[in-house]
């Protein structure tokens, strides 16, 4: 199945979350915290001003982004756990060095 979200909404993958700390600690999957960041699976066309006109979205397919704990709407699509949100509940995209640095570690 495709889905593809309507106005300036995104679906969203979370990233599997850390199973260690940094001190080697293995966390279990009772106390993690879903992470909060994520990557846009498909994105709509944006949403319209004023005049009518659709003011394109900042974000496309592909990229990082980080978003609020609680943000958007959990959907289950074609056996996958996603998230359907709007744009303004993102808060920023992750570009180069930091996303290649988390892929890394």
């Amino acid at each position: 199945m495709k889905f593809r979200p309507l106005h300036d909404r995104v679906v969203v993958r979370r990233l599997a979350a850390e199973e260690k700390t940094s001190g080697g600690i293995i966390i279990p999957d009772t106390a993690q915290e879903k992470p909060m960041e994520g990557e846009i699976v498909a994105a709509g066309p944006g949403a319209r001003d004023e005049k009518g006109h659709i003011v394109a979205l900042a974000v496309k397919e592909g990229d990082r982004v980080l978003f609020g704990k609680w943000s958007g709407t959990e959907v289950k699509l074609d056996g996958e756990e996603l998230l359907i949100m709007k744009e303004s509940d993102l808060m920023g995209v992750i570009d180069g060095v930091a996303a290649a640095k988390k892929k890394a570690a």
